[in-house]
């Protein structure tokens, strides 16, 4: 059944299966292991190597800080700096402004952005199961609404695509456009500099016309509709976004500043490759000093870390989990042993993830910190004796 409330639908199927006997189940258990075990070992790959990257990049960073030099000016290139790791800070400048035709725009920036949508139907469905009569029932809610979307949604996966068809392309395609020369006073910015400028703020159209009698303007958008305040499914609206602007406007202001920690190389500014085998290619949007740009790649790199190190530790807590799901499977029919099992395999996957990616870690910090390997590596033992502890004299014996 159908209820509609605007240009939203909604409708509710029910399908059923049998409850899948023990066999089956443990079957799917045995799949889960395997996966588990895949898990479980990519955990450790990706705890141990981000310790190393962790401290190879933090010993980069100290190498850097001790060897930058810090240019008087950006308007004229010392040969005495060839080579050399440099810090500078200036306006953006480019070659000539970035264009679309279509749209008869153009702005002096590092990049602009066109972002395309269209309006089309999206599914959302919400899922419940339970059991009846012996069987497995799912009551699947399957609603319709029409959104704007960047990205074409195929409308042939809906559950009822009849009264949902969206367009299967769009007319007007999205795009960003990069300046091919990005200055700072007289040095040319890599590849590698240009793509950290991506601080993209959306562009005002208010001084704009509209490009074509097909296209309305409303606020920061054209609009292919025939009327933009009720859209129907395909039209589109297109907004443009600008990252770096290179040139004073009178509407947007002042040329942005950046400051760039390169290799100098002749004219250009290149990624310098450290001892401690790292590449040092840094820039951040402002005028800095040379010891703040550090600080902030510092926090950066400890931010990037403890992150990899979450996800390791979760890697190996599900892989755990899934290894150890079989236990579970074998006594699922009785509700009452089955949660206490339930809550023991969780505190045991609990405490032997937290002690092997404390060990694993300590393992990665043995050929760089060894103090602070072996202090982690006792560590890691204190999960598994305060379990231990927790557990009755006489089940200990």
């Amino acid at each position: 059944q159908f209820s509609d409330t605007g240009s939203r639908k909604e409708h509710v199927k029910i399908t059923s299966e049998s409850k899948p006997g023990f066999l089956e189940r443990l079957s799917e258990t045995s799949g889960g292991m395997l996966l588990g075990l895949v898990t479980f070992l990519l955990a450790f790959y990706l705890l141990f190597t981000n310790e190393g990257r962790a401290l190879r990049t933090a010993k980069s960073l100290d190498e850097g800080l001790s060897l930058v030099v810090p240019l008087d000016t950006i308007h004229r290139i010392s040969q005495q700096n060839e080579g050399r790791l440099v810090h500078l800070s200036g306006a953006l400048s480019t070659s000539k402004p970035l264009f679309d035709p279509s749209y008869g725009l153009s702005i002096q920036a590092v990049k602009l952005k066109r972002n395309v949508e269209m309006y089309q139907w999206v599914e959302y469905e919400d899922s419940k199961e339970y059991e009846e009569n012996g069987e497995i029932k799912k009551e699947t809610k399957y609603s319709y609404n029409t959104e704007w979307k960047s990205e074409v949604v195929n409308s042939r996966n809906f559950d009822k695509e009849i009264g949902h068809k969206n367009p299967s392309a769009m007319a007007v395609e999205s795009f960003t456009a990069v300046s091919p020369n990005v200055q700072v006073g007289s040095f040319v910015l890599s590849k590698g500099l240009v793509d950290k400028i991506d601080n993209f703020k959306q562009l005002s159209l208010a001084n704009l016309e509209d490009p074509h009698a097909d296209v309305t303007r409303g606020g920061d958008y054209f609009y292919h509709s025939e009327n933009p305040r009720r859209p129907e499914v395909g039209d589109l609206r297109v907004s443009f976004f600008y990252a770096g602007l290179s040139g004073d406007d009178p509407h947007l202001g002042s040329a942005d500043k950046v400051t760039v920690i390169a290799r100098q190389r002749g004219d250009q500014l290149v990624p310098y490759h450290t001892k401690s085998g790292d590449v040092l290619e840094i820039l951040h949007p402002g005028d800095l000093p040379v010891e703040e740009v550090f600080q902030k790649e510092h926090q950066s790199n400890t931010m990037k870390t403890w992150a990899l190190r979450a996800a390791g530790w979760l890697s190996m807590f599900v892989g755990i989990s899934l290894m150890t799901r079989i236990f579970y499977t074998l006594v699922d029919w009785f509700p009452v042993v089955r949660d206490l099992v339930n809550i023991g395999l969780k505190a045991f996957a609990f405490c032997v993830a937290t002690s092997l990616s404390l060990l694993t870690i300590s393992v990665g910090w043995l050929f760089y910190r060894p103090l602070w390997a072996l202090l982690v590596g006792l560590l890691s033992v204190v999960p598994i004796v305060v379990a231990r502890s927790r557990v009755p004299p006489k089940k200990q014996q």
